[in-house]
């Protein structure tokens, strides 16, 4: 192995001295990544959910051994097969199918995860340069010499900027109402 390190072997002629770069590590453009995401969107099946309409209760978290049981069923009476309308091996396919697009929608849900928190970096690395392009133009304002070149972007970025601007508030503070006047108690509502 030590040999092999020390003695590298020059390419041979009609070797490309420059390896293709991996597509499983190559950085995708966001137009690209939009792409993709499209054309893996257009192949995933959808089930049909017409036969589901009816259904008035939450099915959807069913205990796996309950599951297991109804299929069991399914395969031993022949009626129950029959009503159900699907054979227990049909049922079987369909619960490994359902449990390989948990790993994808979770997989997917970690995508949208990261692609949320790198949005986000992105977001405040720019509004970072933006802040700090401002600061810097504040102070090459000050300078005589470099004023007329900044001036007029400084201008719009202090029309544009929502950051440290205090709200609008309204001159005239609303004055409190005066108690309404409260007449004597009655004589019959006086406790006696």
């Amino acid at each position: 192995m030590q040999y092999m390190m020390n003695h590298i072997q020059p390419p041979t002629a009609g070797a490309d001295p420059i390896p293709a770069p991996d597509p499983t590590t190559t950085m995708l453009a966001p137009d690209e990544a939009v792409q993709m995401l499209r054309a893996i969107r257009a192949r995933i099946p959808i089930p049909d959910a017409s036969r589901l309409a009816h259904v008035k209760f939450s099915s959807g978290n069913a205990d796996p051994q309950f599951v297991t049981a109804s299929i069991n069923a399914i395969g031993a009476v022949d009626a129950v097969q029959s009503a159900v309308g699907r054979s227990d091996e049909d049922v079987r396919q369909e619960v490994d199918t359902a449990a390989r697009w948990t790993a994808f929608t979770d997989e997917l849900r970690t995508m949208l995860a990261a692609a949320v928190q790198a949005d986000g970096v992105r977001r405040k690395s720019v509004n970072l340069a933006a802040l700090q392009t401002y600061n810097i133009c504040k102070q090459l304002a000050r300078d005589k010499t470099r004023a007329p070149q900044v001036t007029a972007h400084l201008q719009e970025m202090k029309r544009l900027n929502k950051l440290g601007r205090k709200k609008a508030s309204s001159t005239t503070q609303p004055s409190e109402p005066t108690p309404a006047p409260q007449s004597p108690p009655s004589p019959s509502t006086i406790p006696g």
